[in-house]
């Protein structure tokens, strides 16, 4: 059997019309990337976020053409914007990383080639549980990763990861701490467990600041950043500190958490932050004994709302016990089991961002 490339999705490709030129898909100009490794095979399409309701069903159409390809074991298809600036809008002193350009000068973290926020606008939605993962599904894709928990007053990371070890220093420098393929740094690794951190803002801000800076990360090609929830002041330290190359928002199928999404979407609009798409996590729970689906929170409330914002929507994770176990065990299902239905929903993630941020190995 012939090995799988490019030219063979390519020519599958051709039965996918795009609407707007009326050109099948390779020639119509929408391909902005396309990726085969082995059987997997990542495609991403230009829509201005007008086009993004037309262009859903051409992603879905070419997503079909390509899992019919003989050798094609999974494929995935996202859809990305390129904002136009405004004409006279001056540049703002937080201009997002312009994808391949370095970092600009002043900011921190220049040995990064990409920094990735992961937000939400309200707790409880499992944000930090979806950005382990999405961290841990980069790094199995070969890619060298970073994890900073940026939740200074909350910080769940050491649980998570299972690191009761304190960082070392290095030239008076600390030194992320290995697990899992990544290397991560919390302010859980410097205080006790049960300590309260009952600081001020400008406080909160200079540890955020020291976590980011004062940190030996090395060379990684993505830095993702847990980030506490709402809107508040250590987003926009993130947006004026560092060059954030987007954000992803996790969020539930239920309309309060979405109305909560839709501000950080609208806080990360204005801060110039491109929003690579909205997460759904707990979308459905199935029944380990007999198999029987439930949507306890709704379903498909954050796909749809995407389509409203106009951003990618990226995965549906399913709300299942595995998840919670190996969490709160400190082995995140993305190492322990990435083979389980949920490890295959972080995986799905993890190649939509990797794709959105050109960070294929």
């Amino acid at each position: 059997m012939a090995e799988l490339d490019e030219a063979t999705v390519l020519r599958a490709l051709q039965a996918v019309i795009d609407p707007a030129s009326r050109r099948p898909l390779p020639s119509s100009g929408r391909i902005d990337s396309l990726v085969v490794r082995g059987g997997l095979v990542h495609l991403a399409l230009l829509a201005a976020r007008e086009e993004q309701p037309a262009m859903e069903r051409v992603a879905a159409a070419a997503e079909a053409a390509v899992r019919a390809v003989r050798g094609v074991v999974n494929a995935t298809v996202l859809l990305t914007a390129h904002r136009p600036a405004a004409a006279a809008a001056p540049a703002p002193s937080h201009a997002p990383l312009k994808l391949g350009a370095a970092a600009p000068e002043g900011k921190l973290l220049p040995e990064v080639k990409r920094i990735v926020a992961v937000a939400s606008g309200k707790g409880g939605v499992g944000k930090s549980t979806t950005a382990v993962n999405l961290a841990v599904g980069l790094a199995r894709r070969g890619l060298a990763v970073g994890l900073l928990d940026a939740d200074i007053h909350g910080p769940s990371l050491p649980r998570m990861l299972g690191i009761t070890t304190r960082p070392e220093l290095q030239d008076k420098r600390m030194l992320p701490i290995e697990a899992w393929g990544i290397r991560a740094m919390s302010m859980g690794f410097l205080v006790e467990e049960r300590t309260a951190m009952i600081w001020r803002g400008p406080m909160v801000m200079g540890a955020l600041v020291q976590l980011i800076g004062e940190v030996a990360w090395g060379a990684l090609d993505v830095l993702v950043v847990d980030m506490p929830p709402g809107t508040g002041d250590a987003q926009l330290t993130m947006a004026q500190k560092v060059s954030l190359a987007g954000a992803v928002i996790v969020s539930t199928p239920q309309d309060i958490a979405l109305l909560d999404a839709r501000r950080g979407v609208a806080m990360f609009e204005k801060t110039n932050v491109p929003v690579l798409g909205i997460v759904e996590n707990m979308s459905f729970f199935c029944c380990p004994a007999c198999g029987h689906r439930t949507e306890l929170f709704g379903h498909g409330g954050a796909r749809r709302e995407a389509q409203a914002l106009g951003v990618p929507f990226l995965a549906e994770i399913p709300l299942l016990l595995d998840i919670r176990t190996s969490s709160d065990a400190g082995t995140p299902i993305m190492a322990s089991a990435p083979d389980s239905d949920a490890g295959r929903a972080y995986a799905v993630l993890a190649g939509r961002v990797a794709a959105a941020l050109r960070l294929e190995t």
